[in-house]
């Protein structure tokens, strides 16, 4: 006699690590003794949806015929369509349900001790539960708990007392570096190890800024960081490149000098591109290029003139030379920006910036653009929703009564997350295959204060550090902080 053997099966881990499995499984006899109907379908099962809570007694309904077997290492029933007990665990049992129809079943879980357990329910493919036709099985990820499951927080605190944090990177190790714009990178992990950087003039708005990893990091070791320094009576900008290694920074090499710097508008962010070629790149060519971002140092003429390196978004091969594509071939890749500080890059290869709009009694303005190669955003002839010929106006702005003050921008699901200073707001700005953005919303609105880095980690996390402690801001207990949120807070699955 031929059997076809299909299987449910929940398999749990408790809190405690040790392996619970419950499993009810169906065998078709073949042969010409016995009635079929032909179907395929053993089993068929009434599942929690992917990620869905669900409280002990967790009932499990379904359909099967054939032969079936029942175990559990925890209180579990199984009963009849009528609701008639025909299994109890933890035991073994099993029977028969030779009919030409299905006949219906409910398998109860009753969880004791420990209290909650986590696990996933296999669904194998010969089970009609909208399995996809290609898939072997689905793991679906589901908690169980005896006593309802408390909600799981949506966020915590990673580190605390830091010194306005400008910026986060990941290492492989599983360490985050830190830069604080006093001058000091963090390397933060199980410990936390400070690393003074030279040269660092922390003035106003100035100090130790942006930080970028090469893409091949695991193999060269090269940081790259965005500081202001002296230079005679005023300040400049530069971007350093460093080989770090047993926390020690070595092999300093200056990528780019003499960007015009102020105690306000320093501008700061960094960011290697994609591999693949984004917007207005030559075509096929792989990125790997430094985008830098600048702000206007107070003289918002410079972010019209494209031999100054202010008010720019600049792009640099990794050893400062310039790129044989950039549009005026010099360092800048777009002009016209008063001050950017976010960039980020879409599933399509287009640039995003944030940047900062008018301020003082005025303020508000604040923009998201959409960067193309060699284009004009026209600080600071316009602003908001103003127009002139050859030059670009804001994807989106915050209009004349609303601040912003964007940073630190990143991409995830089709939205360009970006945080706000003077807003103290996650921001969600849904994108269009078109470029556009069609709505924008609001996130963690004055709950942690000024926000400023904004990073997407290795473990799908976001990644955000406050800046309360800047003199803008009003600072809580344990300021500044990096604070870890799921993604699902506020991304729908």
């Amino acid at each position: 006699m031929k059997k076809n053997l299909f299987i449910v099966g929940l398999i749990l881990i408790a809190a405690g690590g040790a392996a619970l499995i419950y499993a009810f499984r169906s065998v078709e006899p073949v042969g010409e003794s016995q009635p079929t109907t032909g179907k395929e379908h053993l089993i068929r099962v009434s599942a929690p949806e992917p990620n869905e809570r669900v409280e002990s007694p967790l009932t499990v309904q379904g359909e099967a015929r054939g032969t079936w077997f029942f175990e559990a290492s925890f209180p579990a029933r199984l009963l009849d369509g009528s609701g008639k007990e025909i299994a109890v665990a933890p035991a073994q049992a099993e029977g028969e349900w030779m009919t030409e129809e299905f006949v219906p079943f409910r398998a109860v879980l009753e969880f004791g001790s420990p209290e909650t357990y986590e696990g996933i329910l296999v669904l194998e493919k010969d089970n009609p539960s909208g399995l996809p036709e290609h898939a072997d099985e689905v793991r679906v990820p589901v908690l169980f708990a005896r006593d309802g499951i408390p909600e799981k927080p949506k966020f915590e605190v990673i580190a605390q007392n830091l010194a306005i944090p400008w910026e986060i990177a990941f290492l492989a190790e599983g360490e985050l570096l830190v830069t604080e714009r006093p001058g000091r990178l963090l390397k933060i992990g199980k410990d936390r190890t400070i690393i003074p950087i030279e040269g660092v003039r922390h003035a106003g708005e100035g100090g130790l800024l942006g930080m970028a990893l090469h893409p091949r990091f695991s193999e060269n070791r090269w940081l790259y960081l965005y500081l202001t320094a002296a230079a005679g009576d005023g300040l400049v900008n530069r971007v350093e490149r460093y080989r770090l290694k047993d926390n020690q920074l070595s092999e300093r090499t200056i990528i780019i000098d003499d960007i015009p710097g102020a105690a306000y508008h320093d501008g700061g962010r960094i960011a290697f591109g994609p591999s693949f070629a984004p917007a207005g790149a030559s075509e096929g060519a792989p990125d790997y290029y430094l985008y830098i971002t600048t702000g206007d140092a107070t003289r918002s003429d410079l972010a019209q003139d494209k031999e100054s390196l202010a008010g720019k978004i600049l792009r640099l091969k990794d050893d400062g030379s310039i790129p044989p594509d950039n549009p005026f071939h010099n360092a800048v890749w777009s002009y016209g920006h008063r001050n950017s500080q976010g960039l980020a890059w879409d599933d399509k290869g287009r640039l995003w910036a944030t940047e900062h709009g008018r301020s003082g009694l005025l303020s508000g303005l604040d923009e998201l653009n959409l960067i193309e190669k060699g284009k004009n955003y026209g600080w600071p002839k316009i602003q908001g929703n103003e127009q002139r010929e050859s030059m670009r106006r804001a994807v989106i702005n915050s209009g004349p009564k609303e601040t912003w003050a964007p940073a630190s921008a990143v991409f995830y699901n089709g939205r360009v997350f970006f945080t706000g200073l003077r807003g103290e707001t996650l921001y969600e700005a849904i994108i269009t295959s078109e470029g556009k953005v069609a709505s924008l919303k609001k996130h963690f609105v004055k709950q942690f204060g000024r926000l400023r880095a904004l990073a997407l980690g290795p473990d799908g996390f976001f990644y955000l550090s406050t800046s309360n402690t800047d003199g803008r801001g009003e600072p809580n207990a344990g300021d500044d902080k990096i604070i870890r949120i799921r993604p699902d807070a506020f991304v729908p699955k």
